[in-house]
């Protein structure tokens, strides 16, 4: 360790705490909701988008798909940039600029403003989970890197539990377009927060050495960029793991997108609750997401503890089983007559999909070489919403001609169980060890 690092860790006072580590997860906690209730904006404002635009609900399935498809496309990009010149500015630089696009959001009153301000919003949003998956590699040990990703992955269903009672009653009292600029608002003033006062673990002067030595034991400490790496970037398309987790999270991330966008629509043509019902119905199953993915990681990490399996091996234990509970829950949704057994089918689908989701954006660090954790989440994530971001648009054009949402839940559930396929079989082995070996 050199100089600067032990004066800088020396001035902790000798403190001898262990936890600090988790408190840097309010970070990545709290911009993820920020980051989901942006995203979760529009469903909220469909109804009244329809009404006030004269909007069809395939048009709204299209805003969903292009904001998923330059979101996909922007994940190159921002996975370079973010292992190139670090997670800091980039997560914050990107903030500020998705922040602007929920604002203006709220401004334009036609189907192409409106696709223009979602391809923006997906641009800044870009680089916001691979920079979490950077961040969480830096201040965590391997171990403790499921859990500590379940924490703050969680708030892309926390976003969407808060958005329904919170945007609701912003929507009745001052209309839909109050959303977007109260949400566009609460991001700027974040971004700026969070550029001055987050450090990483070699800056922190909060940081013990203790714990500082402990999370570098277990492989993190430093944040490394692309200079140190002997991998070159285009090469990771040349690994069949890397391949596994494309197409696995193409698989999750298409039965997600029919939740995110559609759920609330759903609930109302199903079951014609009212827009105050809506507010209360709409949010339980992002809770029981939220809360599965917190618990998945967890046992994660209980698995690894007690020699069960490696820490590669218990992610991709976790994401079979529940890619496969997803979509039985996802299948059987459309058979339920009631509200409540629908409800309950929803939180339990969501819990699972989500747990699934929790646990990929921990395998990229287990997958990656350390300096490239941020481009292998982002290329996982570029899969997972390039093919994804069919899912809007077609279940959209399937509801507008049949009338029915069950042949969109009934092949999204299918499509998710083919996650546990890829994930299995595919993704197994790390970058570094399949170069060495010449792979």
């Amino acid at each position: 360790m050199d100089d600067k690092l032990t004066a800088t860790h020396a001035s902790a006072t000798g403190a001898t705490r262990m936890n600090f580590r988790w408190h840097v997860l309010i970070w990545l906690l709290l911009g993820g909701i920020i980051n989901y209730m942006d995203r979760a904006s529009l469903s909220i404002a469909a109804p009244g988008m329809i009404q006030d635009l004269g909007l069809t609900r395939t048009q709204i399935g299209l805003l969903g798909t292009v904001f998923a498809w330059t979101y996909a496309v922007m994940q190159l990009p921002a996975g370079w940039i973010i292992d190139r010149f670090g997670a800091k500015k980039a997560y914050a630089i990107g903030m500020i600029w998705w922040s602007v696009a929920t604002w203006l959001t709220g401004v334009v009153g036609s189907i192409s403003g409106l696709i223009v301000m979602r391809a923006l919003l997906a641009v800044g949003e870009a680089p916001c989970w691979p920079t979490s998956a950077k961040i969480t590699a830096a201040w965590f040990p391997g171990k403790e890197r499921g859990f500590a990703t379940g924490i703050w992955d969680s708030s892309s269903k926390w976003g969407p539990a808060l958005a329904p009672a919170l945007l609701v009653a912003l929507m009745i009292a001052f209309g839909w377009r109050s959303l977007f600029h109260v949400t566009g608002a609460v991001g700027i003033a974040f971004a700026i927060l969070f550029l001055f006062l987050y450090q990483n673990p070699v800056q922190s002067k909060r940081l013990s050495r203790e714990e500082f030595a402990y999370i570098e034991a277990g492989g993190g400490g430093h944040e490394r960029s692309l200079t140190t790496s002997s991998i070159k970037w285009r090469s990771l398309f040349g690994h069949r793991s890397v391949w596994g987790m494309i197409l696995g999270y193409f698989c999750a991330i298409w039965l997600w997108n029919l939740f995110l966008v559609f759920l609330p629509l759903y609930l109302l043509d199903r079951f014609h609750i009212s827009l105050a019902q809506l507010g209360v119905y709409a949010s339980i199953p992002w809770f029981g997401g939220a809360l599965g993915e917190i618990v998945a990681g967890w046992f994660a990490t209980r698995l690894v503890d007690r020699g069960v399996a490696s820490s590669l091996g218990a992610k991709r234990i976790i994401i079979v089983c529940c890619s496969l509970g997803a979509a039985v829950c996802a299948i059987a949704l459309p058979f339920t007559q009631s509200i409540t057994m629908t409800i309950v089918l929803m939180t339990v689908g969501l819990a699972f999909i989500a747990a699934t989701i929790g646990n990929a954006w921990a395998l990229a660090a287990d997958i990656a070489p350390s300096s490239m954790v941020a481009s292998v989440s982002a290329i996982q994530n570029f899969g997972g919403y390039f093919g994804g971001a069919f899912s809007p648009v077609v279940a959209g054009f399937i509801v507008d001609r049949t009338g029915s949402y069950s042949l969109a839940f009934v092949s999204g559930g299918a499509i998710a169980g083919c996650a546990a396929l890829f994930y299995w079989f595919m993704a197994r082995e790390r970058v570094e060890a399949a170069s060495s070996a010449g792979g």
